[in-house]
């Protein structure tokens, strides 16, 4: 049984991955700035809590439970995503500045709170996106979201460098499109190859076992152009 925090969990991959990492025999720390949908699931071994983790109170009262509680983490899956789809021309700087704080900042900050409970043989997964992978087909609409999911891709590379001696190990999936209810306000109509159910058992999979082969590594998840 291993310790496991997800953030971006009340709907989507986030929420999808909280069963399976239960049902698979793991505790659950349930990040979401809204914990009704799972706390209606009623699961064993998962705590459901409110958390923005743009907010510095909201990681320390993380902190407060993992001390409480757990004593130590296995593995931390940056999950959350804020993403907007708007020309550069039409896009507002707060929405911009948020993209970042979600995408980036809260991922930065929530990340230094946990790493003193976390052992060399621990795990952060960030979960980007393929529009943050240098080359890649890039699509108009999506200046912030992609380029903040660009720059968690170099932060990770960056942690997996500077911790490498002592640990944890530092990983980032760059997802393509995934029938999420994010994807579907974004893009209305698109439809994805992958479902969220899917992604959720995959992104576990690697949380759980992807350390022993793989450290400040991009692994590009998608089976299609998005």
């Amino acid at each position: 049984m291993k310790n496991i925090i997800i953030t971006g969990t009340s709907r989507g991959i986030g929420y999808k991955m909280v069963q399976c990492f239960v049902e698979a025999g793991h505790k659950v720390l349930a990040l979401s700035r809204n914990l009704e949908p799972v706390e209606k699931l009623k699961l064993q071994n998962c705590t459901s809590m409110s958390c923005d983790i743009s907010k510095e109170n909201d990681i320390a009262i993380v902190t407060e439970y993992i001390k409480n509680e757990w004593e130590q983490v296995d593995v931390i899956i940056h999950n959350s995503g804020f993403l907007i789809n708007a020309p550069f021309s039409e896009i507002k700087m707060s929405d911009f500045k948020k993209s970042y704080e979600v995408n980036v900042f809260g991922v930065a900050a929530l990340t230094q709170a946990v790493l003193p409970f976390m052992n060399n043989d621990g795990h952060v997964v960030n979960i980007s996106s393929m529009g943050g992978i240098q080359g890649s087909v890039k699509f108009p609409g999506l200046s912030a979201y992609s380029s903040s999911k660009g720059a968690l891709i170099t932060l990770t590379e960056l942690l997996a460098e500077e911790y490498k001696e002592s640990g944890p190990s530092f990983n980032v999936l760059a997802l393509g499109a995934v029938q999420t209810e994010m994807l579907e306000e974004a893009f209305p109509g698109y439809e994805a190859p992958l479902t969220a159910d899917e992604m959720a058992q995959y992104i576990m999979d690697f949380a759980l076992n992807g350390a022993k082969f793989y450290n400040g590594k991009i692994l590009q998840v998608s089976s299609s152009t998005p």
